[in-house]
């Protein structure tokens, strides 16, 4: 975290030499007061900024710059007493009026750089840091400032040596040795963050620590050691983050019933969390508790209804279990509504509005239906499933001259897609296709027997799902 200046006690930090102070005074305006003066003054602006009076302290100061234009030690006090202020403009004027004074001082330019970064200036002030590392290339401050302008600015490679410098000074300072655990862990050097977590856990024990450890052991293969981590963080610090890690470690190692009990205390500590519901849905679903799944990933639509990702999950349930037709019909039309160009959106509502209608016998507007799939289609002709739905409507309602183009644009673009091998292998009978339709059922067998692909592919998105949510940032700011 850059944003701390270096300051010792005022009185020995600040204190001005009564040798040669004379010398700085400037006496164009009048006599200057004797030299006890200005300094007992200079003592009270030091005692009111230790106690933190800094309109006095300021004041003070203000007074006795006209006889001290030149002195180093009255401009950085000055400076850090703007800076008290959040008076961020004054405060680089007086911290840049220091490092001209001594330009040698590698403290002046940390504080300047930490007074720049305040003001948004963060080039500038990155600037001052490489100079103050250049003057005092084991100067904690300045590496570790260094390192975090290089983090906040997407340049990890780059601030991982200085972290790790910063961290051979002080080993012990938790925010530089967090850091320089998670750029090494995100740089692929998982053993020394590891030992860096390690140490830090002797001194400090936390949830985030924790959970790098998990986030480490995880990558590692190691994953009974990161379940146990993560079940660490949480106990730790049952924060949404470390919940959800720890349930989605459960989940991706499908032990379902607790990923669902983890999942549970989630949703009850962060009603509001999207995230949890959607783990929670997942979990049941993985689970084979269908209605479950579909009430929870319900309950996540409703809390962010333009998220893509339980719309994807929300499909997959309501497939094996319809029971809440209209419920879930509800979620994908507002969700069609709300995302018009898109064509999972499409695709989505059409085929919830038809299953659901199958289940409930009434009646179903099937123009509807094909209108929304072909509205997804020309949205995305990508959309393998799509063109499979829509094989289907036409199949169903014997237009084999349709149904076939659609399955065969399917397989074009998902050979593994089994249901469309079968489906397309039945309207070559239709036609008179025996050859073509002995063909399709012959990979249909295979595509059934190794029953590989679609277990694949939805453990990919459930994957997907927790590792987008899982994703380390390269600082915890």
């Amino acid at each position: 975290m850059i944003g701390k200046y270096m300051k010792t006690d005022g009185r020995t930090r600040f204190g001005l030499a009564t040798v040669g102070f004379l010398a700085l005074c400037t006496l164009a305006v009048g006599q200057a007061p004797p030299k006890e003066t200005l300094d007992r003054q200079y003592k009270m602006a030091v005692s009111d900024y230790d106690a933190g009076r800094y309109a006095q302290a300021a004041s003070g100061l203000e007074k006795l710059l006209p006889y001290a234009a030149k002195s180093y030690e009255l401009h950085e006090l000055l400076a850090m007493v703007y800076a008290s202020q959040s008076m961020n403009e004054k405060a680089i004027d007086h911290f840049r009026t220091a490092v001209q004074i001594k330009p040698e001082v590698a403290e002046a330019r940390i504080n300047f750089g930490v007074a720049l970064v305040r003001a948004g200036k963060a080039e500038l002030a990155a600037e001052q840091f490489r100079k103050a590392v250049e003057l005092e290339p084991h100067n904690y401050d300045a590496n570790h400032n260094l390192a975090e302008f290089y983090i906040q600015t997407g340049k990890l490679a780059e601030a991982q040596p200085y972290l790790e410098r910063a961290y051979q000074v002080h080993p012990e300072a938790y925010d530089n040795s967090y850091d320089l655990a998670m750029a090494d862990f995100l740089l692929d050097k998982r053993e020394a963050a590891r030992s860096v977590v390690l140490e830090l856990v002797k001194t400090k024990d936390t949830g985030e620590l924790r959970n790098l450890l998990g986030q480490i052991d995880e990558k590692d293969g190691k994953y009974v050691e990161a379940a146990n981590d993560y079940e660490a963080a949480a106990h730790l610090d049952p924060s949404e983050d470390n919940l959800f890690d720890w349930g989605s470690e459960m989940l991706l190692h499908r032990t379902y019933e607790p990923a669902i009990a983890i999942f549970q205390q989630g949703t009850e500590r962060f009603p509001k969390s999207p995230r949890m519901f959607i783990g929670l849905g997942l979990s049941f679903y993985s689970r084979g508790k269908y209605d479950e799944a579909i009430k929870a990933l319900i309950v996540a639509a409703d809390l962010d209804p333009a998220d893509p990702r339980c719309y994807v999950f929300l499909s997959k349930a309501y497939n094996s279990s319809p029971l809440q037709a209209d419920e879930v019909i509800q979620r994908f039309r507002r969700y069609a509504e709300l995302q018009p160009g898109n064509a999972l959106a499409q695709y989505y509502y059409a085929v919830s509005l038809w299953k659901g209608k199958r289940v409930s016998d009434a009646g179903t507007d099937m123009s509807a239906v094909e209108s929304l799939l072909q509205k997804a289609i020309s949205l995305d002709d990508s959309l393998a499933e799509a063109h499979v739905q829509l094989g289907n409507l036409y199949a169903d309602q014997h237009k084999y001259d349709q149904s076939i183009p659609q399955y065969v644009r399917a397989l074009e673009l998902d050979s593994n897609l089994s249901d469309a091998h079968y489906r397309l292998g039945t309207d070559y009978v239709h036609v008179g296709e025996k050859e073509k339709a002995q063909k399709e059922f012959g990979v249909y067998q295979t595509l059934r027997a190794e029953h590989l692909a679609e277990v694949e592919k939805e453990r990919a998105e459930v994957q997907q799902f927790v590792y987008s949510e899982k994703s380390p940032a390269p600082s915890k700011q």
